[in-house]
């Protein structure tokens, strides 16, 4: 079964936030299950959470601009038997709010799902205040925590619908400006697992977000020099798949990451933990590296930051050659 669409015509295929994947699970949870809530902090519109209000207006509440607020009073719902959705930016959830997500949410292992949208560099414009670049670092080295960064519109779907079905923390990432689909309803999603979207035996790259479409690219204009590269998706960066980074590292000898946040503390260094414990092979980060964001486009952005699929190329030329 093909996992992805046929997408190296990359102004073809049709675009979309991934946010609109979350709005959509969150209607889709809503249908089923009469104790999932959602809670805004004055971002309702741009988390798509209004959808889920819209729909379930007795089940939405607005907290306000109070992130720290929200986080406690879904706790209570959720020791109440409810399943709530905290929605806002990464910024500000679980930037602001991280102190009552580690002791009232993480501790207590309560089932609170929390998202952080406009994550990475997505928001642009919006400049370093709003850039979240250390969201997966500060919520993955938390206990009982599930830290989960889908692709494309269709995942985030899918990771929403898996986060309010499991009991316990769901920390969900997801990004602003629209971005290409390339997942089907049928390319399989399970939080704990990764999935090989391309196989390849001369080096992998392991990534999640928006930056899994650009290694895709990479790996199919790196074909026709010969260099034939293994694509994982790796959207459950808590709890992560070691089997397949393992696999991954044994059969093609060199490993390459890619995200849409710090190297440090993000989806870079989990992989560098499973490969200095059970597999050490030549390794190299594409990534945000140490350092913050700034003002832009988001095409611009990626350029600036290197993490493009022309980045991705020089990463795996780099790391073929440790080999």
């Amino acid at each position: 079964m093909d996992l992805v669409k046929n997408l190296y015509q990359r102004d073809k295929l049709e675009q979309k936030p991934t946010r609109d994947g979350y709005g959509h699970g969150l209607v889709e949870l809503g249908k089923k299950n009469k104790n999932i809530v959602v809670l805004g902090a004055d971002l309702t519109s741009s988390t798509r959470s209004d959808w889920f209000r819209d729909e379930f207006p007795d089940r939405f509440i607005q907290c306000g601009i109070a992130e720290q607020n929200m986080i406690c009073l879904a706790v209570g719902l959720a020791l109440s038997g409810k399943i709530p959705f905290a929605s806002t930016y990464s910024v500000f959830c679980p930037g602001r709010n991280w102190d009552q997500i580690r002791v009232s949410v993480a501790y207590n292992k309560a089932n609170v799902k929390f998202t952080g949208a406009h994550a990475g560099i997505s928001v642009g414009p919006d400049g370093a205040t709003h850039q979240g670049l250390e969201d997966i670092a500060i919520t993955r080295c938390l206990p009982n925590m599930t830290v989960l960064a889908p692709c494309d519109m269709i995942e985030t779907q899918k990771a929403t619908m898996a986060a309010g079905l499991m009991n316990g923390p769901v920390y969900l990432r997801f990004a602003r400006e629209a971005t290409q689909i390339f997942t089907t309803d049928k390319t399989p999603f399970k939080i704990g697992e990764a999935q090989v979207f391309r196989k390849g035996k001369d080096v992998s790259v392991i990534a999640c977000g928006p930056i899994v479409y650009e290694a895709l690219l990479a790996a199919e204009e790196l074909s026709k020099e010969g260099i034939d590269v293994r694509v994982i998706n790796n959207p459950s960066i808590k709890p992560i798949d070691e089997e397949t980074i393992i696999e991954a590292a044994e059969q093609t000898g060199a490993i390459v990451t890619g995200e849409d946040h710090q190297v440090i503390g993000g989806l870079g260094s989990a992989v560098a933990e499973v490969l200095g414990k059970y597999s050490p092979v030549p390794m190299e980060m594409v990534g945000v590296q140490d350092r913050f964001g700034e003002s832009g486009q988001q095409d611009e952005l990626m350029k600036e930051f290197g993490l493009t699929s022309e980045d991705i190329k020089k990463a795996i030329r780099k790391v073929i050659k440790r080999k």
